[in-house]
């Protein structure tokens, strides 16, 4: 899940409710346990199921109307939300929005010193010879998001992150129009993917950070999902 998203509820398609189940089957509890099964508190450092937990509101709601609608491929997870109306995946999004585990430990990395050097100037500066915005400059200082619906991208797994740059470069991955990270993603090359996503690993967040409450405007480049976003980087 990297820069990625944003910003208020986007609308959705209008879906029938559920029918209606026996009292006590239809809490909150009941719906998020099909989400714990995979994304546990406890961090595994797994390429599939990457930590939701304080992520923005308003970015888990839209990654969850990207899989009911198409936008976002992975079986499960359209299976699970392709009947939910709106306000289920809301109140989902709003209940891992206030979880805050503490942050799990750096992941080892392999990468040799100059993999390291280059990921960590993509993150923090950016390349401007690529037209290739810094990740903090969208992200947060802090690299913990910006709420209402930008992601925060450390305690993330490294091949996860790996992986969602490589479905945006091969546009398998998408978001709302304009994808400001499908551009970044088209600009990075496979090495520079496995630079930042390696770097971004050895990062440990710290236990208070949360996603910060506004950024300066206009982003770098205009993000569909980012009200009062402008771009200043040449698409």
């Amino acid at each position: 899940m990297l820069a990625l998203t944003l910003a208020v509820a986007l609308p959705g398609m209008a879906l029938a409710a559920p029918a209606a189940l026996p009292a006590g089957h239809d809490s909150l509890e009941q719906r998020i346990k099909a989400c714990t099964a995979c994304h546990a508190q406890k961090e595994r450092h797994d390429a599939f199921f990457p930590r939701i937990a304080g992520k923005p509101a308003g970015y888990l709601y839209n990654q969850l109307l990207n899989f009911r609608e198409g936008r976002r491929q992975y079986p499960m997870m359209n299976y699970m939300v392709e009947h939910l109306p709106d306000d289920y995946l809301r109140e989902i999004a709003e209940y891992f929005a206030a979880q805050h585990a503490a942050p799990p430990p750096a992941q080892p990395s392999s990468a040799g010193t100059t993999a390291l050097a280059r990921g960590k100037q993509l993150v923090l500066q950016g390349d401007a010879s690529k037209k290739i915005p810094a990740c903090i400059a969208c992200h947060g200082q802090q690299l913990a998001g910006v709420a209402p619906a930008i992601p925060g991208l450390l305690g993330l797994p490294r091949d996860y992150i790996n992986a969602q740059l490589g479905a945006w470069k091969n546009a398998i991955r998408r978001a709302h129009a304009p994808d400001c990270m499908a551009q970044v993603a088209q600009r990075l090359s496979d090495a520079d993917v496995g630079a930042v996503s390696a770097w971004l690993g050895t990062q440990v967040a710290s236990t208070d950070a949360r996603p910060a409450s506004s950024i300066t405007l206009p982003l770098p480049l205009h993000c569909g999902g980012v009200p009062g976003s402008s771009a200043q980087v040449a698409p």
